[in-house]
């Protein structure tokens, strides 16, 4: 696992990071900046090249990487590792005006906003697009909701569905399509055969959106894949492989019968019965009140289901438009998150560290290359949105202060522009330090 790590986390990190330190490299040679040093990681000085006037090099610690631009504002962080004082030479970057400088900055996070399409593209055509394989299979109900009555004009445990709106043989896919397309108070006519006898059902397939599908629950098998520290499943020490047998002595045949349970909980403890090794143990967990990705308001324990994946061949034109569908639609979800984390809807608790990070690049090592490319494209938005908050030290802080320059037609002094990066420093050290303690503890499980 250890392992795993490593590699995941110079694959994640390391390489978006130095994406995005190839943005503001690229944009400052356009502007006429001389580049003194592009780093692949940080730290001492083990080997490299120089070209130029630019060292290309690799530093001690390959997480990462940074660009060192002559002239650089004496104020920024960056500048203290060894960056001499601006001379007014024409191809420092001081000697350039503020909208070019502004261009350097936005560069970085752009870059790691388009690289994730480029990366998704390209895996998408020459492996395909991933769908859970359950899709391809036709529908059975393996089980009934809770609140699903006993009777005939109902879905049923063992019921196969042999047509949907007169679509015959459907797949689970055809499932969620029909249900994409009814209208709000429009009845779905399933035909279904249960030991032998054939039977007509009228369902309002909104009614079961709870269960997580349109009809009955989806047949993913309820084995726990990844465990996020700090929540309750980790607390109780529920570990990836583990196989939910029962919540509160009824028996669970689907994940989706496990996921009703925790969000009908109210947050009361529930006793599960785990399959791990062969060996049954008891675990007590009680779920905790969060948001889930439309942001409303469910109970959770923080744990997620093992699916398996399948591939569809498309174009490259075909995977150019799901990669953008699929970019912007992250991006989408991670402005909602920095939109509640201001306005106080989402909790500074549920952000992650280093530590929670580097346990999903091993994760996402561990259950192979369409782990790692979706990781690194939902990382490299997240970095590139981050980057372009206005919080000083990051590049949206740069960007605010040029702009307000820009208005004034006059630079601030040097001693404001150093207590702008040092509240943002100082800012980011105590959020850091606060999200990184909250990862540690949580990785420490509560034995039940």
């Amino acid at each position: 696992m250890a392992s795993n790590i490593l590699i995941g986390m110079a694959l994640v990190l390391g390489v978006l990071i130095l994406v995005h330190e190839w943005g503001h490299f690229i944009v400052a040679r356009m502007c006429g900046v001389r580049v003194d040093v592009f780093s692949i990681g940080f730290g001492p000085r083990l080997f490299g090249i120089k070209r130029g006037a630019t060292d290309y090099r690799v530093s001690a610690f390959p997480l990462g990487g940074y660009v060192r631009m002559a002239g650089q504002d004496p104020s920024e962080i960056d500048s203290a590792a060894g960056a001499a004082m601006p001379t007014g030479a024409s191809d420092e970057l001081m000697s350039k005006t503020r909208w070019q400088r502004a261009l350097i900055s936005v560069a970085g996070p752009a870059v790691n906003l388009i690289f994730p399409i480029i990366l998704l593209t390209t895996f998408f055509a020459l492996v395909g697009i991933p769908y859970s394989a359950y899709l391809d299979k036709p529908v059975v109900v393996t089980a009934a909701p809770a609140n699903n009555p006993p009777t005939l004009d109902a879905l049923q445990p063992g019921d196969v569905v042999l047509s949907i709106d007169g679509a015959k043989t459907p797949t689970w896919e055809d499932a969620w399509v029909a249900l994409s397309r009814s209208k709000t108070n429009e009845k779905l006519r399933l035909d279904v055969e249960n030991q032998g006898k054939v039977r007509g059902v009228e369902m309002m397939p909104r009614h079961t959106v709870g269960a997580d599908s349109p009809i009955g629950y989806v047949p993913l098998a309820p084995i726990v894949d990844y465990v996020e520290s700090g929540k309750p499943a980790k607390k109780a020490d529920i570990r990836q492989g583990d196989t939910i047998v029962s919540v509160d002595g009824k028996r669970i045949e689907v994940w989706g019968q496990f996921l009703e349970r925790i969000r009908a909980s109210q947050g009361k403890t529930m006793e599960l019965e785990i399959l791990r090794d062969g060996q049954v143990f008891r675990k007590t967990v009680t779920p905790v009140l969060g948001r889930n990705e439309a942001g409303d308001p469910t109970y959770q324990i923080g744990a997620s289901p093992d699916d398996v994946v399948a591939y569809k061949h498309v174009s490259v034109s075909v995977g150019f438009l799901a990669s953008s569908r699929q970019t912007i639609g992250i991006a989408e979800t991670v402005l909602g998150v920095v939109g509640k984390l201001f306005s106080g809807k989402v909790s500074v608790r549920n952000l992650h560290s280093v530590v929670e990070i580097s346990r999903a690049a091993g994760n996402a090592v561990q259950h192979g290359p369409v782990w790692v490319v979706l990781l690194m494209a939902g990382m490299s938005i997240n970095l590139g949105i981050l980057n372009l908050l206005p919080i000083p030290i990051l590049d949206g802080g740069n960007i605010l202060l040029l702009t307000l320059e820009g208005i004034r037609r006059k630079d601030f002094s040097m001693q404001f522009k150093e207590r702008f990066v040092q509240v943002g420093l100082v800012f980011l050290l105590v959020l850091f330090v606060y999200v990184m303690y909250n990862d540690v503890v949580g990785l420490i499980p509560t034995h039940s």
